[in-house]
């Protein structure tokens, strides 16, 4: 519901952002200025969107899976914090794809719009920063303390291939909007990757 309701959310803030025109101005009667092109389906734009909302959807997965482990609410407040706002993102990108006409799932090899062409491995992990499928069931059968480093541990990597992905599409998108998502992408998972060094410290892990 809560993925739903974002992608609603971010379909609408996008078909603002992309179907905007320069008012008529009152006095001179002067044109509209034309919306932005969209993009193609091998762009920087669509690819990032793509698998960004990949990226992101194992992110909400893991958060919830360690929010029902553990009753530590500097914990709990992280996940849900992650949770929410990468649900949110998810659902601004599948909103632009919409809007573009665009597939959300291509034949190109996740990340080819970096020119990196990753070939997903048989561990299930789809990306650079993925947990892997052992990994995950990992996760859904640790309980407290073991739990909570392991989360922060998997989350440390995946911010840190998240980061890498949006700096990608800082430079290539040509989208402002998403550019301007990507950067904050940026910033608040370097932000988070430090909170994460902090609470693994706090549990004696500092490797």
């Amino acid at each position: 519901m809560r993925i739903r309701t974002a992608l609603a959310a971010g379909a609408a803030a996008v078909a603002v952002a992309l179907g905007s025109v320069v008012a008529v101005a009152a006095a001179g009667g002067e044109e509209a200025a034309p919306a932005p092109a969209v993009p193609a389906a091998d762009s920087a734009d669509a690819g990032f969107a793509r698998d960004m909302a990949v990226h992101h959807q194992q992110a909400v997965e893991m958060s919830f899976l360690v929010r029902d482990s553990t009753g530590d609410e500097e914990i709990r407040t992280l996940a849900y914090d992650i949770a929410n706002t990468q649900a949110n993102q998810r659902g601004m990108m599948l909103g632009w794809l919409d809007l573009w006409g665009l597939p959300k799932v291509s034949e190109e090899a996740p990340m080819a719009w970096m020119g990196m062409r990753h070939k997903p491995g048989k561990d299930g992990a789809l990306m650079p920063g993925m947990a892997t499928k052992a990994e995950l069931e990992r996760l859904r059968k640790t309980e407290g303390e073991a739990a909570e480093i392991l989360y922060l541990r998997l989350m440390t990597a995946h911010h840190k291939g998240g980061v890498h992905m949006a700096e990608g599409c800082v430079s290539a998108c040509e989208v402002e909007v998403e550019q301007r998502l990507a950067q904050g992408m940026v910033d608040a998972q370097r932000s988070e990757i430090d909170l994460m060094a902090e609470l693994l410290r706090k549990r004696g892990v500092h490797d």
